[in-house]
């Protein structure tokens, strides 16, 4: 059946024929965006597991007075490089070819999986398995909601990206105030602003295939939908995990 999106994109005189079609290859687009996003969280979890449990560690990490992992050259290098990485797909998507933006996004979490391991160093393994579940229970329901909702969340997307501008200054703060409670607070409203953005975006990776879909462009933007929500559910997961994981002694 033809959504309003369909009809405004492709025109009033979309058919059966045509929906049907519509529905088929975006189901499609979609599958690949999840695809690449599952496999982005398996290789970054991976990582995260082989630089933990082996000697690479000392490659990427130093131990410190406070007990929490500092970081080596290379550890800085490893967790800075992804957002090189993510610049340079961001800004060189429509000029790269697809085989590019794939060998960036498998380098991406990849070298995101060397910081996630630090997660594993300071949370004991039960608790962060039992908030991995959690965040993809809640991912899943709140992606699922964004896809098949028809009521327009672009309204929720500023009001989400100015609290995530707020997230990120009052975490700048903390990091001088080192204030517990402020800790929490950052993390509870952290939680709440992925999960709207959760669904936001995968709204958005929707209805951004009504403008791509059959074009030599469909993969780039899979691609780049796949970061997106990986990101989601990568800061979903650490906010979630400051809150309900259990730190080790």
């Amino acid at each position: 059946m033809a959504t309003e999106a369909d009809r405004r994109v492709y025109g009033a005189g979309v058919g059966t024929a045509d929906a049907a079609q519509i529905d088929v290859g975006l189901r499609q687009y979609m599958l690949r965006v999840y695809n690449y996003m599952a496999s982005g969280l398996f290789l970054s979890g991976i990582v995260a597991l082989l630089v933990n449990n082996s000697s690479l560690s000392e490659l990427f990490f130093r131990a410190t007075e406070t007990g929490r992992p500092g970081y080596t050259g290379l550890g800085l290098l490893a967790v800075f490089g992804p957002i090189g990485i993510l610049l340079a797909m961001q800004f060189g998507a429509q000029r790269m070819k697809a085989s590019t933006l794939q060998i960036l996004y498998w380098a991406f979490v990849g070298t995101m999986g060397v910081g996630l391991s630090t997660i594993l160093m300071v949370y004991t393994g039960v608790s962060v398995m039992r908030v991995f579940f959690i965040t993809a229970i809640a991912f899943a329901s709140l992606s699922l909601y964004g896809y098949t909702t028809q009521r327009n969340l672009s309204a929720f997307g500023t009001f989400l990206i100015m609290g995530l501008v707020g997230l990120l200054i009052a975490s700048i703060v903390n990091i001088f105030m080192q204030s517990t409670m402020m800790h929490f607070i950052i993390s509870a409203v952290g939680v709440l602003v992925f999960a709207g953005l959760t669904a936001f975006n995968t709204q958005q990776i929707k209805n951004t295939y009504f403008h791509v879909g059959g074009t030599g462009f469909a993969e780039h933007a899979a691609i780049m939908g796949a970061v997106t929500l990986y990101l989601d559910f990568i800061n979903l997961f650490q906010f979630l995990l400051q809150v309900l994981g259990q730190r080790r002694d």
